[in-house]
């Protein structure tokens, strides 16, 4: 290896390497971070949960160096999905932060099929919502204090057994109900409940008037709870029957039942 110390050897391996830098890898890289490529690219705010629709989004052409190999290249892609995190206008998408599904604390709104409504209601006291205990699933009844400003305590017949879908923070967010409750944890502060119109009528009215408080009655196995269900609507029916042939402008108004609570 004595040639590799001549000072002539060395001079003209490093003018070769030169070459090969300037002639042949240069090119390369200049080609590679001028390469243009297409991206799906945010033209309007997108709320996490929200579903991602065509006017959202655009499709413009970027240099193709640096990007993300998970980026979407096709709006087709991501129309129609449901966005994992908010996404901010210029913000290109990646795969990782939209889903077929819509988020986990969004998807009881989504099973909704026209026969059965979601309505909040509020919790003003830490109390009233079982201590922030209760969970999604949960059967309770609703208790309704001083009815009507009539003097008395009751459950009323038509929310005697009642399932909560949902347990919010005042954030919005859904609460991490049923664990146990530390400084860092989200206190609950409304509690949505799968009920039928003429419930959610009800239920509008008590809060309007006042408190509202919820008492657990079942919490296991779906089975069991849709029984629970099964006999509230057997009661909401034998209350409010489907009458037929009336006319348009015709209103049947029955009293409500309802089961007072004695000290």
């Amino acid at each position: 290896m004595q040639y590799l110390r001549n000072r002539t050897v060395l001079g003209v391996l490093c003018i070769l390497l030169s070459l090969v830098i300037c002639f042949a890898l240069t090119p390369l890289f200049n080609q590679a971070i001028t390469e243009k490529t297409e991206i799906v690219r945010v033209v309007a705010e997108i709320s996490a949960g929200e579903e991602i629709t065509k006017d959202m989004v655009d499709v413009v052409e970027v240099g193709g160096y640096g990007l993300p190999s998970n980026v979407i290249r096709q709006s087709d892609t991501v129309v129609g999905q449901y966005a994992l995190a908010d996404l901010s206008v210029g913000d290109y998408i990646l795969a990782t932060k939209v889903s077929a599904t819509p988020a986990a604390e969004n998807v009881y709104l989504y099973n909704l099929d026209g026969t059965k409504q979601a309505i909040s209601i509020s919790i003003s006291d830490f109390a009233n919502g079982l201590s922030g205990k209760l969970q999604s699933g949960d059967i309770v009844s609703v208790i309704a204090p001083d009815y009507q400003q009539r003097g008395i305590t009751e459950i009323l017949a038509e929310l005697t057994y009642v399932e909560v879908i949902c347990v919010t923070a005042s954030s919005g967010y859904d609460a991490n109900t049923g664990e146990d409750i530390s400084d860092e944890a989200e206190l609950p502060a409304t509690v949505t409940l799968l009920v039928t119109a003429q419930q959610s009528k009800i239920l509008a009215q008590l809060e309007s008037e006042g408190t509202i408080h919820l008492s657990l009655v079942y919490r296991g196995d779906t089975e069991t709870a849709a029984e629970f269900i099964a006999a509230q609507d057997a009661t909401n029916l034998a209350l409010y029957p489907v009458v037929e042939d009336l006319e348009p402008t015709e209103d049947v108004a029955i009293e409500p039942e309802s089961q007072e609570v004695t000290a």
